[in-house]
C-alpha cells in the first residue's frame, strides 16, 4: 500500500537553547543538530526489545551509540542500523561488526521482503520517520521511542484521536505499550518518552483506501468540529449510518473512535 498517511508535522520538537558558544564543543552542537538522546538505561532497553518482538530483517533508524542495535542482535534479529552522524556510524560498526549504514534513514528505499523498524529516533523528525513506515509496503510493524506526547496522542491515550490514526486505521494499529522517563536518556530531553507500536493487519479492514481516507478528511476538515455537521452535506444516510455506528449527532470530531469511522464508512452512500 503506497499512501501517505502523513499530512503536515505532528511531532512537538524541543526548544532550541540559545547558541550562545557556551564552551559547546562540536560535537556538542552536532548533537543538538541531531537530535541526538542516546538510550543509556539498560531497563528503557530490554522494554524497547520485549515490544517490539524482534525477528527476521529489523530496521533501526538513529542506531546512535548502539545500546538498542546490540540489543536487538543479541536476539538472533537480522539487524542493520542506519546512523546520519558518520563518526558515530564508524565507531559503531567497527565496535560491533553489525551492518550499520551511514546516512539519512528516510532517504532509504524500503525492502521488498518483510521487515520491522525498531528505533529511539530523534524527536525532530519523528513524523518524517512515522510517514516512511505506513508508506513501506512490506513493514510488518514500527516500534519508535518517541516523545510520550507524540505517543499519547497517536494511539489515543488521550481519549481522542488523531486524522493520521483514523485514516491509517484500516491497515494499521496503533499502542502506547510503554513509557521512558526522561533520565533514561543523556543528553537528559526536557519530556518523557513513549513506546510507539504501530503494526501492519493481517487483513486490511477496508478494500476503498481513496474513499475511506475522503471521508476522513471531510470529517475532520469540517466546520463547528462536529463530524455529523461536516459530512451530512457530503454524504446521503448520515443519520442511519451515525446511530448504526453509536455516534451522537453532536460528537466532536477527534471522540469518534477509528473502528466507528470503519461502520460510518460503510454504511454512508454519495
Amino acid at each position: 500500500m503506497a499512501q501517505n498517511f502523513a499530512h503536515g508535522n505532528y511531532s512537538h520538537t524541543q526548544k532550541k537553547a540559545r547558541n550562545s558558544g557556551g564552551g559547546r564543543t562540536p560535537r556538542d552542537r552536532a548533537r543538538r543538530e541531531l537530535s541526538q538522546n542516546f538510550l543509556v538505561d539498560r531497563h528503557a532497553v530490554e522494554l524497547m526489545v520485549k515490544a517490539a518482538r524482534p525477528s527476521g530483517l529489523v530496521l533501526e533508524p538513529g542506531a546512535g551509540e548502539g545500546a538498542l542495535t546490540v540489543a536487538l542482535a543479541a536476539t538472533g534479529a537480522e539487524v542493520v542500523g542506519y546512523e546520519i552522524d558518520p563518526l558515530l556510524a564508524v565507531k559503531l560498526k567497527a565496535r560491533t561488526g553489525l551492518r550499520i549504514v551511514k546516512g539519512d534513514f528516510t532517504s532509504v528505499r524500503p525492502p521488498a521482503e518483510p521487515f520491522a523498524v525498531v528505533g529511539n529516533i530523534p524527536y525532530s523528525i519523528t513524523s518524517k520517520i512515522v510517514d516512511w513506515c505506513l508508506r513501506a509496503p512490506a513493514l510488518t510493524s514500527a516500534t519508535l521511542l518517541t516523545q510520550l506526547e507524540y505517543a499519547r496522542k497517536r494511539s489515543g491515550d488521550f481519549g481522542r484521536w488523531s486524522l493520521l490514526t483514523v485514516e491509517s486505521w484500516p491497515w494499521f494499529t496503533w499502542e502506547l505499550v510503554g513509557r521512558v522517563g526522561r533520565e533514561s536518556f543523556r543528553p537528559v530531553p526536557s519530556v518523557d518518552s513513549g513506546i510507539l507500536r504501530i503494526e501492519r493487519r493481517p487483513e486490511p479492514l477496508l478494500a476503498d483506501a481513496d474513499g475511506f481516507a475522503e471521508l476522513v478528511r471531510l470529517g475532520f476538515g469540517g466546520v463547528g468540529g462536529s463530524l455529523y455537521a461536516s459530512l451530512r452535506p457530503h454524504y446521503g444516510g448520515v443519520d442511519a449510518a451515525f446511530a448504526r455506528a453509536g455516534i451522537a449527532r453532536d460528537t466532536v470530531v477527534a471522540f469518534v473512535h477509528p473502528d466507528q469511522w470503519i461502520t460510518l464508512f460503510g454504511n454512508l452512500s454519495r
